[in-house]
């Protein structure tokens, strides 16, 4: 491991370390810095601000270690992505808290938009991948993990994909039937009509 990859990591434990004991807007560069030995001008030569690092840790420790050749499904990418959110979850509570003009939220829906976007066009082909699906898909997913990280993760990464995937097969049993029981009416009203 390079150097710049030892003193970046270890500045990202140190973040990690102290993210579990206070939220990130009463972290300081220094507390980061102190909690691993380094020097501010360290901090700064490898990151531009605490938020660059969170983003950092988030694209280092999650995005380049998810292997979306070998997904099967796009529920296995789910299944993945909520497995690392469960493996560290109180470091991304914490910083999906991070709101504002660096929000945590808004870095994460960019880095899954590619990945989401593939699944759409699996979904509805080239011409559907419109940013309106893209976009519900991926604001839907993690309000979903949000809303899980938040109460606690009251049941593990499986049972809650597993949950998602119940929730989303019953819909789409609904919408099918929904959709049957609206063609059937059109067709009775324009067999009445003639």
């Amino acid at each position: 491991m390079s150097e710049s990859n030892i003193t970046k990591n270890a500045l990202a434990a140190s973040l990690k370390k102290l993210m579990i004991k206070k939220p990130f807007d009463k972290i300081s560069v220094s507390d980061i810095c102190e909690g691993c030995g380094m020097n501010r001008k360290s901090f700064y030569y490898h990151f531009k601000d605490k938020y660059d690092l969170v983003n950092w840790i988030f694209s280092n420790d999650f995005l380049s270690k998810m292997n979306i050749k070998s997904y099967t499904t796009g529920w296995d990418a789910i299944r993945d992505v909520c497995n690392r959110f469960y493996e560290d979850r109180q470091f991304y509570l914490n910083a999906f808290s991070i709101d504002g003009q660096n929000s945590f939220y808004d870095y994460v829906l960019e880095s899954i938009r590619p990945l989401v976007a593939g699944y759409v066009r699996t979904i509805y082909g080239d011409e559907g991948v419109q940013d309106f699906f893209v976009t519900f898909f991926c604001d839907a997913f993690l309000s979903s993990i949000m809303r899980w990280l938040s109460e606690g993760m009251q049941m593990d990464s499986e049972e809650f994909v597993d949950k998602m995937i119940q929730a989303s097969v019953g819909l789409a049993k609904v919408i099918i039937r929904d959709d049957v029981l609206m063609k059937r009416h059109k067709e009775e009203k324009v067999f009445k009509k003639s």
